[in-house]
């Protein structure tokens, strides 16, 4: 059955095989079938696959009568399949294409996750190795199992399967395993030094929209590859060339390079010169691109005196954020910041803290305080308005070196404090180590003069009721 299957040369065909010879098709079968519809469906001409999409060849199969016998044959079964044939099911239907909410998907997700504790790690790599594709690879990261599973049996097998494969998958497969390390802050070693030793071999064949994707995780976990000795002179010498191509994919790499520590100064000298600044102010995401470099240039006065090249001309400067950020909010009701709020509220007033200020180069700060050199908390009142940040809707027009110059001054009487309220997902997963971009704002706000206290949640998840707040 299994060679029939895989030999069928139509969809049709495919289902004729499977329900017409019930009493010869086993557990194993299924995953085969919906595995070759799915590459069938993949070489018929329309429009693209998408599940429930009626005008397409996949929306033409779901709607088949054997399409529906095979699904049911599926529901009612799988209680009683083996765990890959389980897993390598809810692979294929992905795969596939069929919508979460559909009843084989749901049916399969439910019997994954009551087996959970029953999975091993070979149920799982056995479809790596077996069958992952690049087409695979992208459908499987949408499965809800796989989503919730992804700190445990699932990374820990592609952590194993990856280094093995990476020669085989394309640039944009791996771009798609580099999205999801990122978006969950999976700081596995193994995973991100293949995406390193990925880039490295194949960086100049690479457009530059394809390296951000590939560079972003090392920053977003704040994680230094260890071929980063020569991994960062070749990705220098990759945006030398093609610098202009993709502004603003180059700047998301020198961002990437920025919040690890490491300042690549030919680079500097071509996207702070007057050929690509005129270039990105007449793009359409010149305000993006304005607020990058606004930082970069934040940056290179802080943490790379000894750079010599051209700079940022201060009529393009503009803060960073002039917000709260965007996941922050989202996160809001998932934070601890409310807790301290009111704690600093019964504690010192309202009068005499700052919530979610916005300080240059365009830093949102959870709550800031000024205190003298005797310990008291100052009324806002009591303090210069020359010391305190500008609003956040104003242009940056003074250096951050004479802001750092009117602090240090201030520093003789009295000094800032920002509490920052470290919530998890400022975290790397499972992890005290803070992601990329807090990190370097952590890094900035102490060489303005800031004093900076890290409130992380876990200590502030001990915390019972507002009086031990």
């Amino acid at each position: 059955m299994k060679r029939l299957i895989e030999r069928s040369r139509s969809v049709g065909e495919v289902l004729r095989w499977v329900t017409q010879n019930p009493g010869k098709v086993s557990a194993s079968h299924y995953p085969i079938a919906l595995h070759k519809l799915g590459q069938l469906l993949q070489q018929q001409p329309g429009p693209p696959m998408g599940a429930g999409d009626s005008r397409g060849p996949a929306g033409q199969v779901l709607e088949q009568p054997e399409f529906h016998v095979l699904c049911q044959a599926i529901v009612s079964g799988c209680a009683k399949f083996d765990n890959f044939s389980i897993v390598n099911c809810l692979y294929a239907a992905a795969a596939l294409g069929l919508p979460g909410e559909s009843p084989l998907v749901r049916v399969l997700e439910d019997e994954s996750r009551s087996r959970l504790g029953r999975f091993n790690q070979k149920d799982v790599s056995m479809v790596f190795s077996s069958e992952a594709n690049n087409k695979a690879l992208e459908a499987i990261f949408s499965s809800q199992l796989f989503y919730e599973n992804r700190q445990e049996r699932f990374i820990r097998s592609m952590a194993e399967w990856l280094p093995r494969k990476a020669e085989n998958l394309t640039p944009y497969t791996m771009a798609l395993i580099a999205k999801y390390v990122a978006r969950h802050r999976l700081r596995e070693p193994r995973l991100l030094d293949t995406i390193a030793n990925f880039l490295l071999k194949r960086g100049e064949q690479l457009d530059s929209k394809v390296i951000q994707k590939l560079v972003f995780p090392f920053s977003r976990m704040n994680y230094r590859p260890s071929n980063h000795g020569e991994l960062f002179p070749k990705l220098e010498a990759i945006l030398e060339q093609k610098a202009g191509s993709s502004p603003l994919a180059t700047v998301n790499i020198l961002m990437s390079m920025f919040q690890l520590s490491h300042f690549p100064q030919t680079v500097l000298h071509q996207v702070f010169s007057p050929g690509f600044i005129s270039n990105v102010m007449s793009s359409p995401y010149a305000l993006i691109v304005r607020r990058y470099l606004s930082l970069l240039d934040a940056a290179v006065e802080l943490e790379f005196r000894e750079y010599s090249g051209p700079r940022l001309d201060p009529r393009y400067r503009v803060l960073m954020f002039e917000h709260a950020l965007t996941a922050d909010e989202a996160n809001r009701k998932y934070s601890y910041k409310g807790l301290v709020a009111e704690a600093l509220r019964q504690l010192v007033g309202e009068e005499c803290y700052r919530q979610d200020e916005v300080l240059p180069p365009g830093y949102c700060t959870d709550f800031l305080l000024w205190i003298n050199r005797s310990g008291t908390v100052l009324p806002l009142s009591r303090v210069p308005a020359a010391s305190r940040a500008p609003p956040a809707t104003s242009p940056v027009t003074m250096s951050l070196q004479s802001s750092v110059l009117a602090l240090t001054s201030d520093l003789q009487d009295f000094a800032p404090v920002v509490l920052s309220v470290n919530d998890k997902w400022h975290y790397c997963q499972n992890s005290d180590i803070l992601v990329g971009s807090r990190a370097m704002r952590d890094r900035h706000l102490r060489l303005l003069g800031y004093c900076l206290v890290q409130l992380p949640y876990t200590e502030l998840e001990k915390v019972s009721g507002i009086e031990e707040a």
